[in-house]
């Protein structure tokens, strides 16, 4: 304020105070009575900032004279704006014409199925739309310039908390989670995954079956360690989320034999092996719980037949057919088709 009263003083001996008052108190009124955050759209035009601005701003009309004076209408920037009640009008239209946006907290949580589900995120979530990012993940440049494969892509991506701008683009929406994979993916990370003979991406294939078969984040190294114990044995890993995964239909109860037919690499009661790529993205629990998997001597389970998410383990395939009819009968009793 002391600048201000000075700037005031010498207008006035110079003649000009009735000038240069009307421009300095509109240029230093704060005219934000609370916080607010307020977006301006890609492709906003000036009226359209304007209108965003008058949801935090009391007085625009003075407001909209520092705007033009600051060449607003030419030179505004797009993006999220963390706007408080010290900030002056001369301040907001700097912010908004250097384009200082303040960044934003974005989660990604576990399980997610596929590119086009991540991409529909994003669109909600931040100023790019989810078409946009979809065109940029389905293109074979990003996912060979990262390293990976179409069917592998979906490994680079890991649940997470991130602070982003609003306004990323989706390549550089990529380019920060290739940063983030390679950082997650440390020294400690690579060697437990090659002591059990799997790559980082074959880990985050296994991890992203084990996070379907079960919630429970206790279970996850039991049900590692099966899937590890027949990966050795050289036994299909008959792992029902899989053929889910390969009818595109998440939302199956009970699969039955006609569906464990359908011919796809992602079928693991048809084909042996790990199936080309993740069937969604894992959680970063379930990355751990595969390199951490539990050593022992089981190597088939099923759901618990009291329906508690908690899952029956069996050395032997006459004890798992007990469990598996015994969980049946609950399924039938429940009349889950």
């Amino acid at each position: 304020m002391k600048k201000v009263i000075a700037l005031i003083l010498v207008g006035a001996l110079c003649g000009g105070a009735t000038i240069f008052l009307p421009r300095i108190l509109q240029d230093y009124k704060k005219s934000i009575p609370a916080k607010k955050t307020v977006y301006i759209p890609l492709q906003a035009t000036y009226s359209q900032m304007l209108d965003s601005i008058a949801t935090a701003v009391e007085d625009m009309k003075s407001f909209k004279k520092v705007a033009l004076r600051n060449e607003l209408e030419k030179n505004f920037k797009p993006g999220r704006y963390f706007l408080t009640p010290d900030k002056s009008n001369k301040d907001l239209a700097r912010m908004l014409r250097m384009g200082w946006e303040s960044p934003m907290m974005l989660t990604m949580s576990g399980n997610i199925r596929g590119l086009e589900k991540l991409s529909g995120i994003l669109g909600k979530r931040l100023a790019a739309d989810s078409v946009s990012f979809m065109e940029h993940f389905a293109k074979a440049a990003t996912w060979e310039e990262n390293g990976f494969k179409k069917e592998t892509f979906m490994a680079m991506f890991l649940p997470n908390t991130y602070e982003v701008y609003w306004t990323i683009t989706p390549q550089k929406f990529v380019e920060r989670m290739k940063k983030e994979y390679d950082k997650f993916w440390n020294q400690n990370r690579l060697e437990k995954a090659k002591a059990i003979g799997l790559t980082p991406v074959e880990v985050s294939i296994l991890a992203s079956i084990v996070c379907e078969e079960t919630n429970y984040t206790p279970e996850m190294p039991r049900v590692a360690g099966v899937y590890m114990n027949r990966l050795k044995k050289g036994m299909k890993l008959d792992a029902d989320p899989t053929v889910k995964f390969a009818l595109n239909d998440p939302s199956i109860k009970r699969i039955l034999f006609r569906h464990l037919k359908v011919d796809s690499p992602y079928n693991t009661y048809l084909y042996a092996g790990l199936p080309p790529g993740p069937i969604t993205i894992p959680s970063i629990k379930g990355i751990d719980a595969v390199l951490d998997y539990e050593q022992h001597n089981y190597l088939y389970f099923c759901a618990n037949a009291n329906m508690d998410g908690t899952h029956k383990f069996a050395r032997t395939l006459a004890e798992h057919n007990r469990n598996a009819r015994e969980y049946q009968r609950a399924l039938n009793r429940l009349k889950i088709r």
